[in-house]
């Protein structure tokens, strides 16, 4: 059965816990597998938290749990606390060079950053899967509509024509017509290009539009439908890196405008808004809910990599400071931190949890039931 035979709720909630699941678990195997390559021993790998639907403890003496609660996941590691932190009983059952607490800052640094690391290369095989089956988005020169009494409808150009030139210019994206016909307001412009198979040319005379004390041409044209084309796997995995890069970068642009004041705030959402686009990708298809997961992917490795005391970030920036310092943070600062970074959390869950009630009409519901 198909996610969109499923009811609305019933569909976002299933989709919700797919997608956060399959993110939660790399993440937290990136720490795993970290952890047992710099000798620390896993004491616990959880997906949920709360009571454990299923636990399992395997050779490495590792329990592998299953909870209730689908909201994130954690890898507990063995001697994490520090001898400070720990009971005399605790610390009698450590096993000597497994700790975590006692390997060099290097190590743990390393057992920190795999787990956005992890998230990173996700996106990127995500990318690069959907490149290889489905194909990559490719720049296209196809009209997709015609502006009624254009100068393009004058011209005899329709919906479907493929441009290939402008007064002799080849030309290989949409982006190119716009800035060939800009300056040329007023001016016949021969276009090639290609219908049902066959080449014809028409001359076009692009309208004038008055944009402050400037002229612009305007031919009365826009874009048609994306073509796709298949790549090999390494192709593939390259062009996926280069997306994953490309949303990291337009994921901080627009996290930066946030803070500018350049850009509302009621863009951010939290686990209810997530569900809900969860349901509404996964009714267009498998290969948009894949492209989703990879976005979602992004977003929660720079999430974890803000410096924030709680995150990976936090520690990765205390793991820094001990480093340059020569000796760690005096658990005083180190405890105060990870209370403002707590602290900072929880108002942010409320703030994206308002806007997901917002964005779904309960805020403005309850304000009517009440008058």
């Amino acid at each position: 059965m198909t996610l969109d035979l499923l009811p609305e709720p019933l569909r976002s909630i299933f989709a919700f816990i797919i997608v956060l699941g399959v993110l939660v678990f790399i993440h937290e195997l990136g720490h795993y597998l970290a952890a047992r390559w710099r000798g620390v021993h896993v004491e616990v790998f959880s997906i949920g938290f709360g009571k454990r639907i299923r636990a399992w403890t395997d050779r490495h003496g590792t329990e592998w749990r299953l909870s209730w609660l689908p909201l994130g996941g954690f890898v507990k590691l063995h001697g994490q606390e520090g001898p400070e932190d720990a009971a005399p009983e605790v610390r009698a059952r450590w096993r000597p060079g497994q700790t975590f607490h006692d390997k060099p800052v290097r190590d743990r640094a390393i057992v920190v950053a795999a787990g956005p690391l992890a998230n990173f290369l996700l996106a990127a095989v995500l990318f690069g899967g959907l490149y290889m089956t489905v194909g990559q988005p490719q720049p296209t020169t196809s009209i997709g509509t015609v502006v009624e009494g254009s100068a393009a409808q004058r011209a005899g150009l329709l919906p479907g024509d493929r441009l290939l030139s402008l007064d002799g210019a080849p030309i290989t994206r949409f982006e190119e017509v716009q800035r060939h016909i800009l300056p040329r307001a007023g001016q016949p412009v021969v276009i090639r290009l290609q219908r049902d198979g066959t080449e014809q040319e028409v001359t076009a005379t692009p309208d004038a539009r008055e944009a402050g004390a400037t002229t612009t041409g305007v031919l009365g044209i826009a874009g048609g439908a994306v073509e796709f084309q298949r790549l090999n796997p390494l192709s593939a995995l390259a062009a996926g890196t280069a997306q994953t890069w490309d949303v990291t970068v337009q994921t901080l642009a627009g996290l930066w405008q946030m803070i500018a004041g350049e850009r509302g705030t009621e863009e951010l959402g939290g686990p209810l808004r997530i569900a809900q686009i969860s349901g509404q990708v996964a009714q267009l298809g498998v290969a948009s809910l894949v492209s989703f997961m990879a976005i979602l992917s992004v977003n929660l490795a720079l999430i974890n990599l803000f410096p924030i005391p709680v995150l990976d970030g936090g520690h990765l920036l205390f793991y820094a400071a001990e480093a340059i310092r020569g000796r760690p943070l005096p658990p005083r600062a180190i405890e105060y931190g990870f209370r403002a970074g707590f602290a900072l959390l929880i108002a942010l869950f409320v703030f994206a949890t308002w806007n997901d009630l917002s964005s779904l009409g309960v805020v403005r519901w309850v304000s009517g039931f009440a008058g």
